[in-house]
């Protein structure tokens, strides 16, 4: 049975963020994820999941600007510093205080005129100071291909080019994060992808929700079910991440996971 992680940005929206964790936990979640938890003080949020028996199992480094549209630092030159700074000051010590293993980073839109070539050597090259910032620290930092329907201009759009670019930094703590959604848009095909890359042990984390719209995972035009089966039959045996949109109230969804 693959064993999931409820992502608390976009499920329990009925309940105010911090309130999330224990409403997933009365849902029978044991691990939660989410995107970004620095609006919260880290301590409080260690104390949430301690007293819940829970476990932070996955959020992302800083993206930069939101609000102002940025979708990630690491592939834009101009922006190195504020992303090994943000990595550092931020991402690190929410991770070590929340004892979570896994940090997300996010390559970021390409930017008007920009050079692929030098894009790609500054993802490279921050990807592997993370990872190496990381690695002491028992971390994994993932890559995530993101379907350009629901973020234009994103930098990393297929796992083909998140596994070459796995390969060509080498190092044993950096991963793909592996979203079924985004996959399925993308490309389709999703038994044999993964066939393809379950097995290598290069996927660190995987993510589900409904395709198109993004709600549960019952929801759609994929059969979850049959891929579920498959995961488990690859043996793999790290974490899905629900981030999924609720059609209504989180645990009126849940059917899908209860069956």
């Amino acid at each position: 049975m693959p064993h999931f992680a409820a992502n608390l940005t976009l499920m329990y929206g009925e309940h105010a963020f911090p309130e999330r964790f224990a409403a997933a936990r009365a849902d029978g979640f044991d691990a939660v994820e989410c995107l970004f938890p620095y609006a919260w003080p880290a301590k409080e949020l260690a104390v949430r999941l301690k007293d819940l028996g829970l476990r932070q199992v996955l959020f992302n480094a800083p993206p930069g600007d939101w609000e102002r549209g940025e979708r990630g630092l690491a592939a834009l030159p101009g922006r190195r510093d504020a992303f090994r700074r943000s990595f550092l000051e931020q991402a690190l010590p929410y991770a070590t205080t929340l004892s979570c293993p896994r940090l997300h980073v996010m390559a970021g839109l390409a930017p008007p005129n920009h050079d692929p070539a030098a894009l790609r050597a500054c993802y490279l090259d921050n990807l592997a100071w993370a990872a190496a910032q990381a690695a002491p620290l028992g971390m994994d930092i993932l890559i995530e291909p993101i379907n350009p329907r629901d973020m234009p201009g994103y930098l990393l759009n297929r796992q083909a080019e998140a596994h070459e670019i796995v390969e060509a930094v080498g190092v044993p703590n950096l991963k793909v994060q592996m979203d079924l959604y985004h996959c399925q848009i993308v490309e389709g095909d999703l038994a044999m992808r993964l066939r393809q890359y379950l097995p290598g042990g290069r996927v660190g984390h995987l993510q589900v929700a409904g395709v198109p719209e993004r709600h549960e995972p019952d929801e759609g035009e994929v059969n979850y079910p049959y891929l579920f089966d498959l995961i488990d039959q690859l043996g793999y045996s790290g974490f899905i991440g629900c981030e999924y949109r609720p059609q209504a109230g989180t645990s009126q969804g849940l059917g899908w996971l209860r069956s």
